[in-house]
């Protein structure tokens, strides 16, 4: 029962970091309509950037600081010289215009910080464990992210529904000239939505860094199970981004923890060994299956472009 809680609470952790890149990524389709499959290159950028200045200054939070403003820079430049150009072309060239952009990226950061993986210790005040249970300890650091998820969560909720610049957004997204016609910059609106979700990705990889090495395409693995994540819920909504990405979380971390059990039971000790691997790896995609077998357009469809 405590492992049970315990995997409970790594496929919760595990969640929120797939939530922070889905509601970027699911911000700027749902607004913008462009497929942006460089978004794992920006969490890859917020991790490197935030690892450098962080090894360099000893400050966790400098460096988190440091890789969320350096990447939503450079992600404002992308779409205002690149991604500007694709609004109003297919899906096909928005796809093939991101995915070169992978490329440069992960080449870039070769020449810049070279091919050898980068590594984060975990900040001194947020290092150990703590009792969340009668006999249940818990490491800080991945407690702080579950935190950090559910902020940014909250965040977005009262942006989207309590701000001014949360209406302007959802009408942008609904009818971009009529809202440009009453005054709205649209084309900055834009860029800073856009900045907005690059740096939701280089938190989440920032967070990413003291748990796994840093290293060049570490955002293409993500990348995948944030596209899972954006489907089940629904795509261009934020709610069901949070829903999917705690779905995907635990179903995969659950299966990973207990298939290799369920399976020696069921079967051959050594069949269930080497079916529980590949099996607990499909669990994400079995799960999407069935769901939009019942829900074609996922947990949460849109009414509009954009459904906070």
């Amino acid at each position: 029962m405590l492992l049970f809680i315990e995997q409970l609470f790594n496929g919760l952790q595990l969640g929120v970091m797939l939530f922070l890149m889905s509601a970027g990524l699911t911000l700027v389709f749902g607004i913008m309509q462009v497929i942006n499959l460089a978004h794992g290159s920006f969490y890859m950028i917020g991790a490197f950037v935030a690892a450098t200045v962080t090894l360099h200054s000893g400050s966790f939070l400098l460096g988190m600081v440091a890789g969320l403003s350096v990447a939503g820079i450079i992600g404002m430049i992308v779409e205002m010289t690149i991604l500007r150009q694709l609004y109003n072309r297919n899906h096909l060239d928005q796809v093939l215009a991101t995915f070169g952009l992978i490329f440069f990226f992960n080449e870039l950061t070769r020449i810049i910080w070279g091919r050898q993986p980068l590594f984060m210790d975990i900040p001194s005040w947020l290092d150990g464990t703590v009792e969340i249970f009668a006999g249940i300890e818990y490491p800080l650091y991945r407690l702080a992210i579950i935190f950090v998820g559910f902020i940014v969560a909250l965040f977005l909720y009262l942006l989207f529904s309590r701000t001014r610049l949360g209406m302007q957004i959802r009408a942008g997204a609904t009818n971009r000239d009529i809202v440009a016609a009453l005054g709205v910059n649209i084309k900055l609106l834009y860029t800073l939505v856009f900045g907005l979700g690059v740096m939701l990705a280089a938190l989440a990889g920032v967070m990413a860094g003291p748990i796994l090495a840093v290293e060049v395409g570490m955002g293409e693995s993500i990348l995948i199970l944030t596209f899972v994540v954006i489907i089940i819920g629904g795509i261009g909504s934020v709610k069901g981004a949070f829903a999917g990405a705690l779905l995907v979380g635990m179903v995969d971390t659950l299966g990973r923890a207990y298939l290799p059990t369920i399976l020696s039971l069921l079967l051959s000790s050594e069949l269930g060994e080497t079916l529980s691997a590949p099996i607990a790896s499909m669990s994400i995609y079995m799960m999407m299956a069935l769901i939009l077998a019942f829900k074609p357009n996922g947990l949460f469809p849109i009414q509009s472009r954009l459904d906070s």
